[in-house]
């Protein structure tokens, strides 16, 4: 039998029901409400720059092909890759900590609410801005890093840089503060028996995101601010220092922003692993240190982006960077541990779990040969680098995202999500993916470089494969939104633990009440970081002696 802790008395007196008219949505501070808000945005845009990436992979399908012009051309890679960095992996992985944390934790709410709704509404205000920069006869054209000179006014004159510099500042800007109130909620509004080293997996996961998220994204709004500096004053940017020093503000976000993007992801097949192998994760402290190891040394490794501009510390940044594969062995580590001996079941969150498991190795691995100079200074502008960025964050990133999304849905909605559908989905995007990123190592470590609206006749048949590949990943996520609106509209109810899950979030209803937990479902004490598989083994325990005396 659960126990109910001390905690604020506004839970206890909590109205039953909440309001769902539209205007309650839109000025919710449930900090459930306003991540089922962002989470929904972030998802509209993603199909909006697959649908961007689809067009550019038409014009690639065949060698000297033109469906659409060169400008035309950079103008879409521009606003697929600012879209996916700032508008969906990055809200995708920040909404997931604003909905789950306060759960896993056993708070009622999350702190600064209303700070938490005004940066969702800054973030959309900021994708309808970065979205609307195509739209301008000179639309932003210079890729989603906005390198000087060519990001001045020199080269992309006209209104559309300026849309995209301020969309890209309020989208980075709302996610600091998402970030910042998850951080102050971990820190604040733990349940009194949740201790640091209780709290999940995922919930760790989310705190070295949000410690990334609050130190290193302000240098993308200095580099901004230097950008725009540069488009008033272009004769600022004739010194080569002026670039050097935009590049490296902007990669001291753009390297820790990949960890903020895969590492609750990396939290959510934790917990999609150890839920489906019927143990508690193997390695937790191991893995706790590991994940603020690394955290730690993203901070250290932006200049590995800059190898080829000729700066001499090549030596020291290719240290830090193999040096994450440390810590990263050490939670694949944690992964495998828990499968060995697991009584595994297969349902598509551990499918795509498990799937997340080599893919992301692939992506992780070709990371360390970019951090090796003399390799890096071969495919360095090449489609190997865009293979690799595709498997660190689709194949990787949105295959832990999709784990996530099996499993916390009946949560969120209190319906399961088809597993017919979802299976057909799983396989579709596992052989989509590999059949377009992988043959993009080899075309770039022959040499073919990317941001090429054509190529040559050579590369024809890695280039159509690609192409191919792209349609059937796109039929995988066609396949997720059929599911999702079948789910939705003719409901299976879950029940609130379907999954006999072990983190605090599957203690009370699915959907969670307006202030997560009731008297009906209180907080059960926190023992471990696995509070409700505890309770399930001392129940089995007690129950051992009495069915023995019964016999």
């Amino acid at each position: 039998m659960t126990t109910l802790v001390d905690r604020p008395a506004v839970v206890a007196d909590a109205p039953l029901s909440r309001r769902t008219g539209l205007w309650d949505w839109l000025t919710t501070t449930d900090h459930k409400r306003i991540a089922a808000l962002t989470l929904t945005t972030g998802l509209v845009i993603f199909l909006v720059a697959g649908c961007f990436a689809l067009v550019m992979r038409a014009q690639l399908a065949l060698p000297q092909q033109h469906l659409i012009g060169n400008q035309l051309y950079d103008e879409l890679f521009t606003l697929h890759g600012s879209a996916m960095i700032f508008l969906v992996v990055t809200p995708l992985a920040i909404a997931a900590g604003v909905y789950l944390v306060p759960l896993q934790i056993g708070a009622p709410g999350i702190a600064a609410p209303r700070l938490v709704l005004f940066g969702h509404w800054l973030y959309t205000a900021g994708a309808v801005v970065l979205l609307c920069s195509i739209l301008p006869e000179h639309a932003a054209s210079d890729g989603w890093y906005a390198y000087t000179p060519l990001s001045d006014s020199r080269f992309t004159p006209g209104i559309g840089m300026d849309l995209w510099l301020l969309g890209a500042f309020l989208a980075v800007t709302s996610m600091m503060l998402m970030g910042g109130a998850v951080l102050w909620t971990v820190v604040r509004m733990r349940a009194p028996t949740m201790t640091l080293l209780r709290m999940p997996v995922f919930t760790w996961s989310m705190v070295v995101t949000c410690l990334m998220t609050v130190a290193s994204f302000p240098a993308l709004l200095a580099a901004d601010v230097l950008i725009v500096v540069g488009r008033a004053f272009p004769q600022v940017f004739s010194h080569n220092v002026w670039n050097l020093g935009y590049q490296d503000l902007f990669w001291f976000y753009g390297h820790p922003v990949v960890y903020v993007m895969f590492f609750p992801f990396v939290g959510a097949v934790a917990e999609t692993i150890s839920t489906f192998a019927g143990r508690r994760f193997v390695g937790y402290k191991p893995t706790v240190v590991s994940l603020l190891v690394f955290a730690a040394l993203s901070m250290a490794v932006w200049g590995h982006h800059m190898f080829t501009t000729g700066q001499e510390v090549d030596d020291y940044y290719s240290l830090t960077s193999i040096l994450l594969s440390v810590p990263a062995g050490i939670e694949y580590f944690g992964f495998l541990s828990t499968l060995s001996g697991g009584r595994l079941v297969y349902p598509t969150a551990m499918l795509f779990a498990l799937a997340f498991i080599p893919q992301f190795l692939v992506g992780g691995l070709t990371g360390i040969m970019l951090g090796t100079p003399v390799l890096d200074y071969h495919v360095h502008g090449t489609y190997f680098v865009v293979a690799h960025f595709h498997y660190t964050l689709l194949a990787g990133s949105m295959f832990g995202f999709f784990a996530g999304v099996f499993l916390w849905f009946p949560k969120v909605t209190g319906a399961f999500l088809r597993e017919g559908l979802g299976k057909l989905q799983f396989w579709l995007m596992v052989v989509g993916t590999n059949v377009t990123f992988f043959p993009m190592f080899i075309a770039g470590f022959m040499g073919l470089p990317r941001r090429e609206a054509t190529f040559p006749a050579t590369f024809g048949a890695l280039n159509l494969t690609e192409t191919i590949g792209s349609g059937i990943l796109a039929l995988g996520v066609a396949v997720f939104v059929i599911n999702v609106v079948e789910s939705l509209v003719h409901r299976r109810a879950a029940g609130e633990d379907p999954w006999q899950g072990h983190t605090l979030e599957w203690a009370t209803t699915s959907p969670p009440p307006r202030f997560n937990f009731d008297a009906a479902h209180p907080i059960p004490v926190v023992s471990s970081y696995a509070p409700l598989l505890d309770h399930r083994l001392r129940s089995a325990a007690s129950a051992a002696p009495s069915q023995e005396g019964a016999g």
